[in-house]
């Protein structure tokens, strides 16, 4: 499935200027039709699944409780 620039951006949440920026700097594949660029929308679900897994993994290490270090004495 091909998305436009303006839908893109909507998937995104991203302005269409980001994306023509990207485009611009080939950082996103996509095809000009002649009239308009179409980009393909699967580049992104891979990615954003990837960035869905990384946000799981650092949110669970954050929330790790901090272990208690043996070498604290206590001063009472």
């Amino acid at each position: 499935m091909y998305l436009t620039i303006k839908e893109a951006a909507e998937y995104l949440s991203l302005p269409q200027s980001t994306i023509e920026n990207l485009l611009r700097q080939k950082k996103i594949r996509a095809l000009f039709d002649g009239e308009q660029y179409l980009i393909y929308k699967e580049q992104f679900d891979t990615h954003l699944k990837q960035v869905e897994k990384y946000k799981h993994v650092v949110e669970e290490y954050l929330n790790e409780p901090i272990p208690d270090d043996l070498d604290v004495k206590d001063e009472d």
